[in-house]
């Protein structure tokens, strides 16, 4: 086998055993059919999974088939609409692994990735390409921009949303969630970073509040000459590539084509790391934040708003 192969042939084996199907099971003449289904993976040792909450949004019943073919119901534990994010949890199964969970910050633009799931009902499918871009901005299905999104050329299909993408090590470093419909090589998975946030909320809670902005970034590289001018130890930022109108943004002042440097004077690097910061305590209290406009540095006073369902 040649080196690159053996590569994906690892990591896939290092986490094939995490990954599940997931089947939406509806009732018709009395007997229980299968009417849609997706991917999902384990990530702790007690059974909880996690999956989109398109995949199991309004289910009546909803079963999992591990690795080995057998099949268990399956509880909501919770989901959030706006990361598409939902979270599973199985009580008898036994013979799974959890799967190792990455860091999105060690991800780098062009390096190997393998996506593991189920399109079109195929179980364990694996694709595998690069990542193409980092910290992009993408609509959710309830209408809200999920921030730090991985765009990758590794092929997705219906059938595949919740499933993981994992690096070389079969370390996962983002949640499968959609493609661009008529366009080939532009699929995107949500942070496992912002998947491990909104978990710890969904097991706690089994909900989401959070502040928003109302802010569509993109992740860039700051250019040296930049960096030089504004004494800047950011190496990446936030390009504001759109405000939504009536949000939070729009009435600070905010406008496309802004750079975000900073939150409360702390350097913003990362989407990831501007979601973090907008926890409930933000909402309804001045924030501060650090923009680059036409080249000049200013500092704007922004009032976060809960953002509702």
């Amino acid at each position: 086998m040649d080196s690159y192969s053996q590569v994906i042939y690892d990591a896939v084996e290092a986490a094939k055993k995490s990954v599940v199907k997931i089947e939406r099971l509806v009732s018709l003449n009395n007997k229980k059919t299968v009417k849609g289904s997706g991917s999902g993976f384990f990530f702790s040792s007690d059974g909880y999974l996690f999956t989109n909450s398109h995949v199991v949004h309004d289910a009546p019943e909803l079963r999992v088939v591990l690795y080995d073919g057998s099949r268990h119901v399956a509880a909501l534990a919770g989901e959030d609409p706006d990361t598409d994010l939902a979270i599973l949890k199985i009580h008898d199964a036994v013979d799974f692994q959890a799967a190792q969970l990455g860091d999105i910050r060690d991800v780098k633009i062009g390096q190997l990735v393998i996506a593991i799931g189920n399109p079109l009902g195929f179980q364990h499918t694996v694709t595998a390409g690069v990542i193409s871009a980092l910290g992009r901005t993408l609509h959710s299905q309830s209408g809200k921009t999920i921030d730090n999104i991985i765009q990758t050329d590794a092929a997705l299909n219906p059938g595949n949303s919740g499933g993981p993408l994992i690096d070389y090590r079969g370390y996962v470093i983002g949640v499968n969630t959609a493609t661009i419909a008529g366009a080939q090589g532009l699929c995107f998975a949500i942070s496992i970073n912002t998947a491990k946030d909104i978990a710890e909320e969904l097991i706690r809670y089994g909900k989401v509040k959070r502040a928003y902005l109302g802010l569509i970034l993109q992740q860039i590289e700051l250019v040296p000459r930049l960096r030089e001018i504004h004494q800047l130890k950011n190496k990446t930022a936030l390009f504001i590539s759109g405000v939504e109108e009536n949000s939070p943004a729009a009435r600070a002042g905010i406008l496309e084509g802004d750079i975000i440097i900073s939150f409360n004077d702390q350097a913003i690097l990362t989407s990831d790391e501007l979601f973090r910061m907008l926890k409930k305590d933000r909402i309804g209290s001045f924030q501060y934040l650090g923009i680059i406009r036409n080249n000049r540095k200013i500092e704007l006073r922004v009032t976060p708003a809960e953002r509702r369902a």
